[in-house]
């Protein structure tokens, strides 16, 4: 097993006033030469909007860009004629395929939104760009893996255009939880929403990511309680 290790303190960051932004790879004014991407994970962005503000309409094409809410409301609307609020436990994914624009605003003034953009090369280029968002129970990932991203339609988890699976698990302290990878060309992005674990000889904290390859298979122990998120994508594409 290779790791790459990204501790939280070493990413991009950004403060607009209206929007606070961690960059685990490189994006916007953030350039990071050996940070460019993970295999077909292209940005894994930690975003905190305050209320009432948000992205203005932009065009995406070509990428398969996930948003995870943490906390809040965040209100989408998109040239596809799609309106909705996405709010913790949902998971939303839009392949921008041939051409889309959106917006994202948090729908509430008085509190901020946090969430992670995620974006993903696709498997297809200049798909009829799609909609999709799922709401999973938290229950159902305690102590276990939750399948939230899949590339099998109509499976457990929002359809992506790419053969990645993503899974959320909350642990409670002491909790040792395996993975075994979907596909031996694969890799693992681990990311820490909250909480320690451990990895072999690696202890990873809130928002430390960590990028491993060569392993058919991985075995991790919470140190507290903990929250991640772990993305199973191809290393070439």
């Amino acid at each position: 097993m290779n790791t790459i290790l990204h501790p939280a303190h070493t990413r991009g960051h950004a403060n607009y006033g209206w929007l606070d932004t961690w960059h685990t790879f490189s994006f916007a004014h953030y350039f990071n030469p050996e940070r460019i991407h993970f295999g077909a994970l292209r940005v894994l962005n930690d975003d905190t909007v305050q209320g009432g503000k948000g992205f203005g309409r932009h065009p995406h094409d070509n990428m398969e860009i996930i948003s995870i809410p943490l906390l809040g409301e965040l209100e989408h609307a998109d040239s596809m004629g799609n309106r909705t609020v996405i709010r913790e436990h949902d998971v939303q994914i839009m392949s921008a395929g041939t051409g889309v624009e959106h917006s994202e605003y948090n729908k509430n003034a008085d509190r901020p939104v946090s969430f992670l953009q995620i974006w993903v090369f696709p498997k297809k280029r200049n798909i009829a760009p799609r909609y999709d968002q799922r709401t999973f129970k938290p229950e159902e990932r305690l102590n276990r893996w939750q399948q939230v991203v899949s590339p099998v339609q109509n499976d457990e988890g929002v359809w992506i255009n790419q053969d990645a699976w993503f899974y959320r698990t909350q642990l409670q302290p002491g909790i040792t939880l395996d993975y075994a990878i979907n596909r031996t060309s694969n890799g693992i992005y681990l990311f820490v929403i909250d909480g320690s674990v451990q990895l072999d000889n690696l202890q990873l904290n809130r928002r430390d990511g960590v990028g491993i390859t060569d392993a058919d298979k991985i075995s991790l122990t919470s140190n507290t309680s903990a929250e991640l998120l772990l993305m199973e994508v191809p290393l070439t594409f």
